[in-house]
């Protein structure tokens, strides 16, 4: 994952009667599969936040009890019952059916520390370039901090004078704050890479179209991540990330990056699924190619060297 981005083209007397209760600007999708008693877990904390943020479930067509627990035990939740699994693009979903101006994501496992979405929504109403804001993570019952907040922290791409934080072109999927008109205005994840490194690309997507992408600290989100093996996902990672590059890197980049991948194959399993399968979307994302603009490609060249 990239994690790094630049700058685009681009007292009074008390009234008898109370005042209607705000909307809260900014709402929290949910994306979720078959994880019933994780995200039963995540919605008693979302509900529970100061700011009482709309959330709504995207549903990716779960086989287990995820519905009828959502009926039972939080019947003023929002769902979004897709038919089939759509994977990341459910948050799209998502996003298209709240209309807060701002939106929160949480997965299944994670969620907002009280006060997190007030800021965001100030940061936000204070600078109206910014399209994402990628939150600090503290992980599990200890809050350990997530690794990739230092990387984030220490983007060399720096702070810009019209946005808070320093710029990246890289966040955690679930610890992401987005403005609405934003992410809609970048296409949202891009259906390609269905799950799994999928942020990078969106990334990309948001500073090409002039939209700042900002790590901002004092937004913090929880992660607790089921401590157990996650079958596959090595493979996908590095295959989305080859995709991601023929999507929108430079030529010699994309073709740099598949010669690596194909020299892993050659010993690595994870590394032979991830070429194979990355070599059968490749038509698709030769079609869909569209490179960054020069200014973009040198911030992320320079992301290169410095994840390296």
């Amino acid at each position: 994952m990239n994690h790094g981005t630049t700058h685009g083209p681009s007292t009074t007397r008390e009234r008898a009667h109370a005042a209607p209760a705000r909307t809260a600007p900014v709402g929290v999708v949910i994306a979720t599969r078959n994880r019933a008693a994780s995200l039963a877990v995540t919605l008693r904390h979302l509900l529970a936040l100061p700011e009482r943020p709309d959330v709504l479930v995207a549903d990716n067509a779960s086989t287990d009890d995820t519905r009828a627990m959502l009926a039972r035990d939080f019947p003023k939740v929002r769902v979004l019952s897709l038919p089939f699994n759509r994977g990341a693009l459910a948050r799209t979903h998502g996003v298209r059916a709240l209309h807060t101006p701002y939106v929160a994501f949480s997965d299944d496992d994670s969620w907002w520390a009280p006060g997190a979405l007030s800021t965001a929504a100030r940061l936000f109403d204070e600078h109206p370039r910014l399209g994402l804001i990628a939150a600090r993570t503290l992980v599990g019952p200890a809050d350990a901090p997530d690794p990739l907040n230092d990387v984030l922290a220490g983007s060399p791409l720096g702070p810009a004078t019209d946005l808070p934080g320093t710029q990246v072109l890289g966040f955690l999927g679930c610890a992401a704050v987005v403005r609405r008109e934003a992410y809609l205005d970048a296409g949202g994840y891009h259906p390609l890479l269905f799950f799994g490194a999928e942020e990078t690309l969106l990334a990309y997507d948001l500073a090409a179209r002039g939209w700042g992408v900002t790590h901002c600290p004092e937004v913090v989100a929880h992660h607790h991540p089921d401590p157990g093996p996650r079958t596959g996902r090595p493979a996908v990672v590095r295959r989305n990330e080859l995709l991601t590059a023929w999507l929108r890197r430079s030529l010699p980049h994309a073709l740099a990056r598949t010669r690596a991948l194909a020299a892993e194959a050659r010993t690595d399993p994870h590394a032979r699924r991830a070429l194979r399968e990355a070599l059968t979307r490749l038509p698709a994302a030769l079609h869909a190619r569209r490179p960054l603009p020069p200014y973009l490609e040198s911030a992320a060249r320079l992301l290169d060297g410095a994840t390296a």
